[in-house]
């Protein structure tokens, strides 16, 4: 058999060609349209247009950036939450529908009214130089050039165009602010009794008995139930790591120094000011000629007087932001400007003027007229700086070689984490862990993969080492288990202390309850017995007096048609509350006044109007998310 198929090898091969290639026509195509179809996959749709993943992935982008600058200090889990994600998704929807209302409506702002909205509009300041220039650098830094910036200026405009008029359509009369204010901010006079849990805790002694009557309770297990969990050893190979062993010299160091020089010094700055005649590469050949012949002639001036170059730009430029101030476009670092300009600026020296420099923009005449910057730090001042970015190179060129004897050495010495702790110079860390990360984990120990590799089978049942783990960015970590302590109650003698504690506090409860409800019913017959009442104070949704929300909101909506009026209300500890409302008081004048209370509603009922609207356009142009919203999203009022 097997010499037959040696003797007709090339019948074979045609046969399995014949076999294989259809499969793979099948499998290759259905994997390169599942690969295709997963960033341009429709998650959403406006007026006939897809909105697809990457759009959505983007969106989330630009919203966790937005937020980030807005707080800095903000949490980053935060911004990862199934919520969070979804809120983007939403906001793309409006956005879409925003701008197809404004396309249909040919709602399409000038380039004078979105300018003027630039230089006047305070959410802009961060972008205006003082001297009333553009900030193109902190474009930059965003990602946009100017005439991005404008577009998006531009089409926000428009969009703003769409609501703006329903939203300030609104009027409302004096009277129905007062007694929407009136009603929310009135003011309650009370006197409180309180039955707190603690007073009635101490009046409590259970004995063993009742102790072990309440431990033995079904229904009290998973109380003092402790969770899975296991005591841990394990190595952590990452660039820290293999910081530690790295070699250089000091020839090394000043090598890399003088390599990298500009990266320790100040960085140079150049200031100058130009003359811009517009004319876009679009443009037609005889519109460009115009322009650059005007650029030219104007050139020619210059050059015969110098002097009168931030005259001639206030007068000529076409450059909004600049022209003002005589073409100054202040201080700004290499790479700022366009490509062309920026080669030309740091081409030149002080006081020296370009010859007409071509850009995106159209025609420039520049003149060079400062620098700062550009000094070079000395070796020695900058020496520990130098030394650490020398061992993180070299740590990072061995991580690919130590990472792969690593995993290596963990899978096939997997009885043990010392080979390969000797190996690499690493050392043994010890833990103990749950299948799930616990609050205030760090590092390694807060990785679902080792978590899960940790509580596999192979490393639970065989404590063997688990494979290399990626943790994190260039960091792999191995851990084996030394011992599994399964879910379990433990005998009552360890938690007696516990069930004491959650059994003293259930008794308290119902004493608390039972002798609140008894006060209240007490109160009710009889509202003249003010016998443990405290002193009186007033109270509203300004000044809550130490009341919880669901004790506040009790009070205030009791009835008080009849007054004294008395209402209870549970703790949220477990205690109990009685109020006795004595009078009700009209709202503090200086929470809100009549002006701002109708400014407020004024604003509330216009926001609401806008909503109102642009759910009319979602509907109008058949907004629809395909993803199904997260269940707390979901649920939401």
């Amino acid at each position: 058999m097997f010499d037959f198929v040696r003797q007709h090898n090339r019948l074979f091969q045609f046969i399995l060609l014949i076999l294989i290639l259809p499969s793979f026509a099948f499998v290759g195509m259905q994997g390169y349209t599942s690969m295709m179809g997963g960033a341009n996959a429709g998650v959403a749709s406006v007026d006939g247009r897809k909105i697809t993943q990457a759009e959505w992935d983007n969106a989330q982008r630009e919203q966790a950036d937005r937020i980030r600058r807005q707080s800095p200090g903000v949490d980053a889990k935060l911004l990862d939450t199934p919520e969070v994600k979804h809120q983007a998704l939403e906001g793309l929807v409006t956005e879409r529908t925003l701008r197809a209302a404004a396309e249909h409506q040919h709602f399409t702002p000038s380039a004078e009214l979105v300018s003027a909205r630039f230089w006047n509009d305070p959410q802009f300041a961060f972008l205006r130089n003082p001297d009333g220039t553009v900030n193109k650098a902190m474009l930059a830094a965003q990602g946009m050039t100017p005439s991005i910036f404008l577009e998006r200026l531009r089409q926000d405009y428009a969009m703003r165009q769409v609501t703006t008029p329903v939203e300030g359509s609104v009027t409302v009369g004096a009277s129905a602010p007062k007694l929407a204010f009136d009603a929310l901010l009135q003011q309650r006079e009370v006197q409180l009794q309180r039955f707190d849990v603690k007073d009635f805790a101490a009046k409590l002694n259970p004995g063993d008995a009742d102790l072990e009557a309440f431990y033995k309770d079904p229904a009290n297990a998973a109380k003092f139930q402790l969770p899975e969990s296991a005591q841990i050893q394990y190595v952590v190979l990452d660039l820290e790591a293999l910081k530690k062993d790295v070699s250089f010299t000091e020839e090394d160091l000043r090598k890399y120094y003088a390599e990298n020089a500009s990266r320790y010094g100040v960085p140079e700055e150049r200031r100058a000011s130009h003359i811009l005649i517009k004319a876009e590469r679009s443009a037609s050949a005889d519109e460009r000629a115009k322009a650059k012949a005007k650029a030219e002639e104007l050139l020619a001036q210059v050059r015969k007087n110098p002097g009168s170059f931030a005259e001639l730009a206030k007068k000529n430029s076409q450059d909004e932001g600049s022209a003002v101030n005589g073409g100054d476009l202040d201080f700004f670092g290499r790479g700022a400007m366009v490509k062309e300009f920026d080669a030309a600026v740091y081409a030149m020296k002080p006081g020296e003027i370009s010859n007409v420099v071509e850009t995106d923009f159209g025609y420039h005449i520049i003149q060079l007229t400062g620098t700062r910057g550009g000094e070079k730090k000395p070796f020695e001042a900058v020496r520990a700086e130098v030394e650490a970015e020398v061992r993180k190179q070299l740590a990072q060129r061995r991580y690919a070689e130590a990472a792969e004897q690593f995993g290596n050495i963990a899978y096939e010495q997997s009885d043990s984490l010392q080979p390969v702790t000797d190996k690499l110079k690493l050392r043994i860390q010890t833990a103990t862990v749950q299948r799930t990360a616990q609050p205030g984990a760090a590092g390694p120990l807060a990785s679902a993969k080792l978590l899960d590799a940790v509580f596999g089978a192979d490393a639970l049942r065989n404590k063997r080492n688990t494979e290399a783990v990626e943790t994190g960015p260039n960091q792999l970590v191995s851990a084996r288990v030394v011992q599994h302590n399964p879910a379990r109650v433990p005998p009552l003698a360890d938690v007696k202390d516990k069930v004491r504690e959650q059994l003293i506090h259930k008794l308290a409860t119902a004493e608390a309850r039972k002798a609140g409800e008894a006060r209240l019913a007490a109160l009710k017959a009889n509202a003249a017995d003010t016998a443990g009442l405290a002193a009186a104070v007033t109270v509203s949704r300004a000044k809550p007096q130490g009341l919880t929300r669901a004790q506040l909101e009790a009070v205030l909506g009791a009835d008080a048609s009849k007054l004294p009026a008395v209402v209870g209300v549970p703790a949220e500890d477990g205690g109990f509350v009685v109020a006795r409302i004595n009078q009700l008081q009209p709202r503090d004048a200086a929470v809100i006044d009549d002006k701002r209370a109708a400014q407020q509603y004024a604003s509330a009922w216009a926001r609401a109007e806008g909503q109102a609207y642009l759910a009319a356009l979602k509907s109008q142009y058949k907004a629809s998310i395909k993803v199904d919203a997260p269940a707390s999203a979901a649920s939401a009022p």
